[in-house]
Formats: C-alpha cells, structure tokens, sequence
C-alpha cells in the first residue's frame, strides 16, 4: 500500500494529511484505553506474563524474538508457554497450535514458533482467555509470553517489551492512520525493555533511555517439503519470494549472503500461499523464501523451495536485564 510507504518517508506526504481527523480520534481512543488499563489493571494471572509487542504496524521482528526468549527462558530450567492473537488463522478460538496445525486455522507465525522451540501454544483474539486455556492445558507453565499484545490492555502482564525495526525507526512517527504509529512514541520510556532489530546503536536514545540492540543472523538452508538442511542451494535460475511485513529485508539479506537470484517478487504480509502462486516460476531452479512463508507452504511445496531461518542474537547485557525482570516479576508475586 502506498501509504505504507509513505510512513517510513521523510516528513508526512501530503495527501496523508487528509487522513488528520482520523488520526486525532484513533489518538483519543487510545489514549482512554491507556488511562483505564492505569486506573484499574486487570486482575492478574498465576504466573508472569511477558508481552512482546511494537509500537508500529508491520514487521519489526518480534516472532524471532519470541523464539529466542522462549528459548532462553528453556535453558534457564522456565516452563515458558505462549500465546498470541493467531493472525491470519480463522479459529475457531480459542485453538491450541501444534506441530500439525493448519496455518489457516492458527496463522503461520504461531505454527513458526511452535515448530521451532515445541511451546505450549493458544491462540486467541481475546488474549486473556488464550492465557487461560494455556495454563488448563499445561499447569506446569511457569511464565507465559504474548507474542503480541502491547494495547491489548485487557491482558495483564508483568513486563512489557517493544521491538524496533532499527533500519525504519518509527517512520514519520505519527500515529494512525497518519503514520505507523500504534500508540505515542512516549510508550517507549514506559516500557521495561526497549530491542532494536539492526541499525545503528543508540538510534532510539531520542524516545528512551537505553534499548538492547540485537541482530537477525540467517541460519543454514533448508527444503521447504521436509525442513532438512541443504549444504548449498542448486545452481541455475533462483527467484526469491517474501510474504512478509517488510520483504526488502529478506531479499537484501540474500544479497548480503551473494545469493544470485533474478527475481524477487513481494507478496501481501501473512498472503495465503497456493501452488498457483508459483506457476509463473516453473521453469526456474529454486525458490527462495522466508520460514515464516515456508510454513504455509510445506504441504505443497516442490524440492526446489528452500526457506532462510534466522535467529535472534542478543546481547549479554540484554540477557541480565531480561533476568532481572523476571526476578522482579517472581518477587512480587511471592510478597
């Protein structure tokens, strides 16, 4: 969408100003969403609620960083157990997610995650009652993680974590409709933890006092029909696809590795991937996509698809930051 575009522009477009009224109603809804959630919180749950959340529309990079807490919190001796909206996914609601899900029953991010680290997972618009199944089917859960969430202020949570696009910021940092903006800049001095996806460090030190920048590092190959890893992709005709938030860094991420493809072709984010989608590509060797693409793709997919995972490198410093709020949280509750 071209007004897409238009919000990670310098400055605001001029046609986007027509949308100003819009923009000054979608404010004050959110801000009399934000000051009841302040004035009377939601009644807490059993167990630490971690929200995973951005501040702009589009992609910032939070499913990868989902995966890599609730690995880390793994590692740590954690039960970590997630939900999420299930975006894309026609329910019904709420739907545990399991390695055989349909991605058109619980979207392909929730599939991703639980392909990737074997989570306890529920979807469901309405998070608190994702929350609730999630601890019926596992009681053991000892923290649960919102992929998503931030405004969604009926869900209680104990630590709020917002992801940056590093490269794109927070465009022209106004709010809907006229910019990318969910809720103000301001959010980000209120959160506890602010990550930076790439860029330059220290970009966002305008909006807060320190973020934790981390890097998506691509991992190796892998076939798409049967996730085994490939050594090196086939030679010939590559063409790469992307149906995600932000494709130009998937396909510039394959520039960096010096993947020769000789299309790139960007769909829809979250778009329904068919076996139609690929005719115009038959004659070509291999077709390269995100994981996130992949997982919608697996039942049809050819051998020559091939998937790019990444993962999220944090700091050590972000690590002890991220412990002690979960100590934190821990403490409250035990007081």
């Amino acid at each position: 969408m071209w007004w897409q575009r238009a919000w990670y522009r310098s400055g605001v477009h001029p046609l986007l100003w027509l949308l100003w009224p819009l923009q000054v109603l979608y404010r004050l809804v959110v801000q009399r969403r934000r000051q009841r959630f302040l004035q009377k919180p939601p009644e807490g749950l059993p167990v630490p609620v971690v929200i995973v959340g951005n501040l702009t529309v589009g992609g910032a990079g939070k499913t990868p960083t989902v995966v890599a807490l609730v690995e880390w919190l793994q590692t740590q001796g954690h039960r970590p157990g997630v939900i999420a909206r299930g975006y894309g996914g026609k329910g019904p609601f709420p739907q545990p997610v399991t390695p055989q899900s349909a991605t058109a029953a619980v979207g392909d991010e929730p599939r991703l995650i639980v392909l990737r680290t074997g989570v306890t997972m529920v979807v469901d618009p309405d998070r608190s009652r994702a929350a609730a199944t999630l601890l019926e089917l596992d009681p053991q859960i000892s923290i649960i993680v919102s992929d998503d969430g931030l405004q969604h202020y009926a869900l209680p949570r104990d630590i709020e974590l917002v992801v940056v696009d590093g490269e794109r910021l927070l465009g022209n940092q106004k709010q809907l409709p006229l910019g990318p903006l969910r809720e103000s800049a301001r959010r980000l001095s209120e959160v506890d933890l602010v990550v930076q996806n790439g860029g330059d460090d220290g970009a966002l030190r305008h909006w807060c006092e320190h973020s934790y920048r981390f890097e998506l590092t691509p991992l190796n190959w892998r076939r798409v029909s049967d996730g085994v890893e490939v050594s090196e992709l086939p030679a010939g005709e590559r063409v790469a696809i992307a149906g995600i938030a932000n494709p130009s860094r998937f396909f510039d991420t394959l520039r960096a590795q010096n993947q020769q493809v000789s299309d790139c072709h960007a769909f829809a984010d979250h778009h329904p991937f068919t076996l139609a989608d690929f005719a115009k590509w038959s004659n070509s060797d291999a077709i390269l996509m995100t994981e996130k693409d992949a997982v919608k793709c697996q039942s049809f997919a050819q051998d020559r698809c091939y998937y790019l995972p990444v993962k999220a490198q944090f700091s050590d410093e972000f690590w002890s930051a991220f412990q002690q709020c979960i100590d934190a949280a821990i403490a409250r509750r035990q007081q």
